[in-house]
């Protein structure tokens, strides 16, 4: 998936979180390898049990990734987005993760949300529509 980006400002993160950050990232890099069906099932098995993430919380998490990544600064939104999620599980935490496609130009894109509101995108991405959602334990029930 791509989406034209400018990097994004890196943040400054603990070690610890930095760490957590890179272990997530790299969990993403192999997990971006599956059908978009079975990465789908994963990341639904991986988010049982977890609590609905804040925006903060997401956020924070978004811009960790961002910070220890080049790939995820950049174009690697599939790659961001799972990592974004892996990290928010980490700390027990899940926001909504979602993949869309926009038809004028094509181009596919992938991002986390809560509430429905995306996490850290620009203004663009309202003209994505959402193919796949993997949304948190407790708004399961909204989307089913």
């Amino acid at each position: 998936m791509t989406f034209p980006v400018v990097p994004e400002q890196r943040a400054r993160v603990t070690l610890r979180s930095a760490t957590a950050a890179r272990a997530a990232v790299a969990a993403a890099w192999l997990l971006i390898r599956l059908s978009p069906g079975r990465l789908r099932r994963v990341l639904r098995a991986l988010s049982r049990g977890a609590r609905p993430a804040t925006e903060a919380e997401a956020l924070r998490s978004r811009q960790a990734v961002v910070s220890v990544s080049r790939a995820c600064a950049g174009q690697g939104c599939l790659q961001r987005a799972v990592a974004t999620v892996l990290l928010c599980r980490l700390r027990g935490t899940w926001p909504d993760w979602c993949t869309g496609v926009r038809t004028q130009p094509f181009r596919a894109h992938a991002w986390v949300e809560v509430n429905r509101r995306p996490v850290g995108e620009g203004e663009d991405i309202r003209l994505f529509r959402t193919l796949i959602r993997v949304p948190a334990p407790e708004n399961r029930r909204r989307d089913t």
